[in-house]
């Protein structure tokens, strides 16, 4: 029996005709039925696939079509199915961000990559950092912070100077961005079952926004982030090409 492949695109041109090239070839079923879903953009695109499909049984094999692509194959239309059927699988947990804004509001969101909280006025922020509910540093001054996955180490953690983090090394990345004080300070790797709280300190002089992959919200008070290990993201690479070999290769690049 032909394996069911469901093909997503970004909107970009030459992700939908990719699509419309890839189903000429192999058809196409809605990402309920199918035994694996094809995402045909960037690593953006790859991020939307991830969330809107996690409740489906299905793994992700992402060809790229966009611009970095580092969760991406590279794009091919021959041989597809065979490519699929040695595909390795990984398997990554996101964050669950749980932020309270200054109103009182709750809100909560899921990142793959990571969970940032940024200043969003002329000031440094003004930051005091929690760990399993014990207070680890009294007042980082900042641009921001950031929780990494090792899946997003090598994202926004890895240009605010953080560790890179190899998958399936059970560990979280803390890490400042642009910290005035303590100046030297870079972050700490955490464990993967670890709580971090972040209390924002002076919010009406100094605001501060919470983005978990591209859902953001404003003016907060705290935040706390933890993995969330009942979701598990499956993803395929092509051999040799895991995302794994990819984070050990950016390292020498």
């Amino acid at each position: 029996m032909a394996l069911k492949i469901a093909f997503l695109a970004s909107p970009a041109p030459v992700a939908q005709t990719a699509r419309a090239a890839l189903i000429g070839r192999y058809g196409n079923c809605a990402p309920e039925d199918a035994g694996v879903i094809v995402a045909l953009g960037g690593d953006g695109f790859m991020l939307q696939t991830l969330h809107a499909t996690q409740h489906l049984p299905a793994p992700v094999y992402g060809m790229n079509r966009g611009t970095i692509g580092f969760l991406m194959n590279e794009y091919n239309e021959s041989d597809l199915p065979a490519r699929l059927d040695v595909a390795q699988e990984e398997v990554i947990n996101p964050l669950s961000m749980t932020a309270q804004d200054q109103a009182g509001t709750m809100h909560r969101a899921l990142a793959i990559n990571e969970v940032s909280l940024l200043r969003a006025g002329p000031q440094a922020a003004k930051l005091r950092i929690t760990v399993d509910d014990r207070l680890r540093l009294q007042e980082l001054v900042c641009d921001g912070a950031l929780v990494a996955t090792p899946a997003g180490s090598t994202a926004y953690n890895y240009s605010a100077h953080g560790p890179i983090l190899p998958i399936g090394s059970d560990v979280l990345a803390l890490t400042a961005v642009a910290a005035f004080r303590p100046r030297r300070w870079r972050g700490a790797l955490l464990p993967k079952t670890a709580k971090v709280r972040f209390d924002v300190l002076e919010p009406d002089k100094r605001p501060v926004m919470a983005e978990g992959d591209s859902v953001s919200f404003a003016d907060i008070d705290w935040v706390e982030i933890r993995s969330e290990p009942s979701i598990a993201h499956r993803i395929l690479f092509d051999p040799g090409h895991g995302l794994e070999e990819r984070l050990i290769a950016e390292q020498f690049s």
